[in-house]
């Protein structure tokens, strides 16, 4: 029970990235786009008083984005924004005409030509693109890899999306989505960079900086001491810790990253810290399904090498402690429906603060009854056979 790898990373505090992509100026734009639409509002930023007492600190805050557009996870945010982005430049919009109504009002003139947006996925990144293609009157393609849950498959499907399970890995499946791209003129959404991709994946990742935004504004006053984020390819981690960095400068918490022991190419990447990027091949089979990514985003990393402290890699089962702790709240806490991703991190939490086996690794984050801690609940119940399983168990 409970297996955790961890790595230290050195680096000085006062670098922060340019805020041009994840700054404070960039993220407002990014937010606004999103609030033009009508289902935009607020995910609930939760605190769960109980679970901090228990665990010995002073708070513990989680975002919660299965109410995220009605889509039960956070992804959307990154699709939308690239898919709107792309749209604006094809047509030359200027920034103020940027918003949900001017995207609907062209792109369902008869002069305009019909796009198709491609992309590989786990399920909720899909999710997304599906739905804002059909939202702005455009085509999907969505390829999953093999062993995706039917019930991810059908909610894509249901939008409308030309989306069918392959028999490849993650990894392999953005390689055929990129291929069938170049070879029917199609528009790739990946949020996973290589060397002449990185426009759409940097909107993309600028995508999910609203929920960032939103987090501060939700703290208020409050400021965190400590913040975990799970990774898959790096891009959510990526954009909350640039934007994290930026805004509270000096004064901005510890940050974790925590990856499946099974696809901890974010952990094995800062573990050889040789300048290379590290990757891990083969089935990447972890419940955490999206997180199940062997190669990083090379623009995700160039943020996290310079402001992420920590990167744990870690077995299944903690990611089932995250989401039983979520699912079956302390006394008066508020549930939390988080799925084997969304509770990646929380699930770390509750382990490291009850196992003391890994009281050590607690001294090195600088754990301390006064501590602040921030987690994102990336997802709901996505899997809701699987997740109703993992609830019923006692974890043993």
């Amino acid at each position: 029970m409970g297996n955790i790898q961890s790595v230290a990373f050195h680096h000085k505090k006062k670098v922060y990235p340019s805020s041009v992509q994840f700054g404070l100026n960039q993220v407002k734009q990014v937010q606004k786009f999103h609030q033009s639409f009508p289902e935009y509002h607020p995910t609930p930023l939760v605190q769960l008083h109980h679970l901090a007492k228990k665990l010995n600190v002073a708070g513990i805050y989680v975002k919660d984005e299965s109410y995220r557009f009605n889509l039960n996870a956070f992804k959307v945010l990154g699709g939308s924004y690239a898919i709107g982005r792309y749209i604006q430049e094809h047509l030359n919009l200027q920034p103020e005409e940027f918003n949900y109504d001017t995207l609907i009002k062209y792109s369902t003139n008869e002069s305009f030509n019909r796009m198709t947006f491609i992309t590989a996925t786990d399920g909720n990144h899909g999710r997304g693109v599906a739905w804002t293609a059909n939202r702005l009157k455009q085509h999907s393609v969505v390829y999953m890899p093999k062993g995706s849950a039917q019930e991810r498959l059908n909610n894509i499907k249901a939008l409308g999306s030309d989306a069918s399970i392959t028999e490849y890995n993650y990894d392999d499946a953005v390689r055929l989505a990129n291929k069938h791209a170049k070879e029917n003129n199609w528009i790739m959404v990946q949020d996973t960079a290589w060397e002449g991709y990185e426009e759409i994946p940097t909107w993309i990742m600028q995508g999910y900086t609203t929920m960032a935004l939103e987090i501060v504004e939700q703290l208020n006053q409050i400021k965190p001491t400590h913040l975990f984020l799970q990774a898959g390819v790096g891009a959510l981690a990526g954009a909350v810790t640039g934007f994290i960095a930026d805004y509270y400068k000096e004064e901005r918490p510890i940050i974790t990253i925590v990856e499946p022991d099974k696809a901890d190419c974010i952990y094995k990447t800062a573990k050889a810290n040789d300048g290379a990027i590290h990757t891990v091949t083969g089935d990447l089979d972890t419940i955490m399904a999206g997180l199940a990514c062997g190669e990083p985003c090379t623009i995700g990393w160039n943020v996290l090498k310079d402001h992420a402290d920590f990167f744990i890699s870690m077995s299944d089962d903690i990611a089932e402690l995250g989401m039983r702790t979520l699912g079956i709240p302390e006394k008066e806490d508020p549930l939390i429906i988080s799925g084997e991703s969304g509770a990646a991190t929380m699930g770390f939490v509750a382990e490291l603060l009850t196992n003391p086996q890994h009281s050590q690794l607690k001294d090195q984050l600088q754990i301390t009854k006064d501590s602040i801690i921030l987690c994102i609940s990336t997802e709901g119940d996505t899997d809701k056979e699987n997740y109703k399983k993992i609830l019923s168990s006692k974890g043993l």
